[in-house]
């Protein structure tokens, strides 16, 4: 029997510097590439999945960031969700799919970045109730049709409809904390 590795997730690891890649894609080049979160739970017969408000504008978003120093891709959207939600799940390994939007930087905003996120389905265990920027978002649990109609993003949206297929799909198997490498 195997035990299952338990993490406690604490102060974020050193995030990448993303100045170059930005610098980059605003000069016409690559896209950004940010991981995202797909977190959910079970409700009902059915999923729920949480959305989280940027803090920049107050909409509605996943969970999402830069790549991390000595962190693969999922465990990135884990730690994610963890400073942007709360949450403490079990993420899947293999990605869920892609959606692209445009980051807006700047002061005045001005300046918009194509970025792609890949999105890392995480199963929510537990929402501490204190976590790093809490003070900065508001979360909510939507059904999965309510949560496209709440996001911005067509491709997002299709994701989040699917997310009940993609939950119960055969290799839906999760790390849970565990570093590779």
């Amino acid at each position: 029997m195997k035990t299952e590795e338990k993490t406690k997730i604490t102060a974020p690891p050193a995030v990448l510097p993303k100045s170059a890649a930005i610098a980059e894609a605003k000069d016409g080049g690559d896209a950004c590439t940010q991981y995202g979160a797909l977190c959910w739970r079970r409700a009902g017969d059915g999923v729920e999945v949480l959305l989280v408000t940027s803090r920049d504008t107050g909409r509605w978003v996943i969970p999402k960031g830069w790549p991390m120093a000595g962190l693969g891709p999922s465990e990135t959207a884990r730690q994610e969700a963890y400073e942007e939600a709360g949450v403490d799940g079990k993420v899947r390994d293999a990605c869920a799919g892609l959606y692209s939007y445009t980051k807006v930087l700047g002061p005045d905003r001005s300046t918009g970045v194509p970025c792609v996120v890949a999105v890392y389905p995480i199963e929510v265990r537990k929402l501490a109730g204190k976590f790093p920027e809490a003070q900065e978002r508001r979360r909510k649990w939507f059904s999965p049709k309510k949560a496209a109609s709440k996001v911005d993003e067509p491709e997002l949206g299709a994701l989040l409809l699917n997310v009940a297929r993609t939950v119960a799909s055969p290799d839906n198997k999760g790390s849970r904390g565990r570093k590779s490498g």
